[in-house]
């Protein structure tokens, strides 16, 4: 006689917090009562955070910063009123926490380890590459001021829209536009003296 198949770990009804179908503000919404809703929440969006934190203050400090991130929102869950978008919100604490450990350290280190995943483990050589590319792109990064970095950061590390970055940063979109504009040609200019075609 067979055993019944196992039920299947993710749920479909729509009113789990973990469901694609809820979102984000809704889940953070109920995320401020609710842990299971919370753990959603993180879950969706951890990733994310990781990167942006990666790029601004380093592989070293990211988890540190991400955990710092997530304990903000948790405080400030039942103060979130849905007037931004949940992610501009999360990545607005986000930068905070960035600036916050980049203050604490004296200065900035950037690294690209979440950008882009790692070979197969099958593949030294393709796995040797990547991580001398993503090096050279850290020091790329390393080398923007820091108004440029965030913004390039925040659009290609975390892939938020030049009105997202906006809201985020505060400036205008037209200086937003600019500042990842100018951060690209000068990344492209340094890839470029180092004999990498971008």
């Amino acid at each position: 006689m067979r055993d019944p198949p196992a039920p299947s770990p993710v749920s479909v009804h729509v009113s789990a917090p973990d469901a694609p179908e809820v979102c984000d503000l809704d889940l953070a919404r109920q995320a401020a009562h609710d842990e299971r809703a919370f753990e959603a929440l993180v879950n969706r969006h951890a990733a994310g955070v990781h990167r942006l934190a990666a790029g601004m203050v380093g592989p070293g400090a990211a988890d540190d910063v991400v955990q710092e991130v997530f304990m903000a929102v948790h405080k400030g869950l039942s103060g979130f009123r849905g007037e931004a978008a949940f992610s501009t919100w999360l990545h607005r604490i986000a930068l905070n926490a960035c600036h916050k450990a980049i203050r604490g350290k004296g200065h900035p280190t950037v690294s690209l380890g979440g950008v882009s995943e790692p070979a197969a483990p099958h593949d030294p050589v393709h796995a040797g590459e990547q991580a001398d590319l993503r090096a050279r792109l850290a020091r790329a990064l390393q080398t923007l001021p820091e108004d440029q970095r965030e913004a390039v950061s925040l659009r290609e590390l975390s892939g938020l829209d030049y009105a997202e970055i906006a809201a985020i940063t505060g400036a205008e979109l037209g200086t937003v536009k600019s500042r990842i504009n100018r951060g690209r040609a000068a990344l492209r200019a340094y890839l470029t003296g180092l004999g990498i075609r971008p």
